[in-house]
């Protein structure tokens, strides 16, 4: 039988790192891959893990343009800007990775993409013609990009809230990797309902990392629980798939 294959990215440090330390504690039955876009970084953190008696290698992947995900740190960006790197940066940089990996997909496979909770609240302020898109389960992937670039123009125009968007770069992107893991949970279903995959979005929560900051509520080991639960969910299980989970529960969109 094939050795399974964990394969987590943006995992030098904050919740990625911890997604890696949590399954290697779970004794995951496999190789477990660090992913990052610094190589340095990322081997000292696979060095660190492997001083800790885990064994990990790393393997380097940038999921976007890396200069382009540094200006997302820049205060001085329009909105425009910052919906254009921060789309690129969440919503393509998902979809990129899943076009290269998941035909690589074994039966049993276990997909967990990250959102956010604030994919939720985001819809919840979009407009009623918005939210019937990205509730309807027929959307498909090329329907949902075109929806994806159509609020980064808005939003590089300043006319989004009148078309409709929220006034959230982060938050639009996250509701489309919820929406983009239910269509791609569909797909499987469709084509390969005997394998047993089960894909998911989850939020690991408010974490104390670079980003959120030290006020944040979880560790970055309580934001690695959720992604690795949905990471080992058990073989045969049939949900959830296609889900929003947060605190290991599924979440009404």
């Amino acid at each position: 039988m094939s050795k399974k294959v964990a394969v987590v990215t943006g995992a030098n440090k904050g919740t990625g790192f911890a997604i890696v330390r949590e399954l290697c504690k779970a004794k995951f039955t496999g190789d477990v891959i660090l992913t990052a876009r610094n190589e340095k970084l990322g081997n000292e953190a696979v060095k660190m893990l492997k001083s800790e008696g885990f064994d990990v290698s790393y393997h380097h992947l940038d999921i976007c343009d890396q200069g382009s995900a540094k200006q997302l740190n820049d205060a001085t960006e329009t909105f425009g800007e910052q919906a254009e790197v921060t789309m690129r940066t969440n919503f393509w940089g998902t979809l990129w990775v899943c076009h290269a990996l998941l035909p690589l997909l074994r039966p049993n496979a276990r997909v967990v993409n990250v959102s956010s909770f604030v994919s939720k609240k985001a819809l919840d302020t979009c407009s009623p013609q918005l939210q019937a898109k990205f509730r309807d389960t027929e959307l498909s992937e090329e329907e949902l990009c075109l929806l994806m670039g159509q609020f980064v123009i808005a939003a590089q125009q300043g006319n989004h809230q009148a078309q409709g968007w929220p006034n959230t770069a982060y938050g639009t992107t996250k509701i489309g990797v919820t929406v983009l893991s239910r269509i791609q949970a569909h797909f499987l279903t469709k084509t390969r309902a005997a394998d047993g995959i089960l894909l998911n979005a989850c939020c690991p929560g408010w974490v104390r990392t670079d980003m959120a900051g030290s006020k944040a509520h979880k560790s970055p080991e309580e934001g690695a629980q959720t992604p690795t639960y949905l990471a080992l969910l058990p073989d045969g299980m049939k949900e959830p798939h296609g889900q929003l989970v947060w605190d290991k529960t599924v979440q009404e969109w």
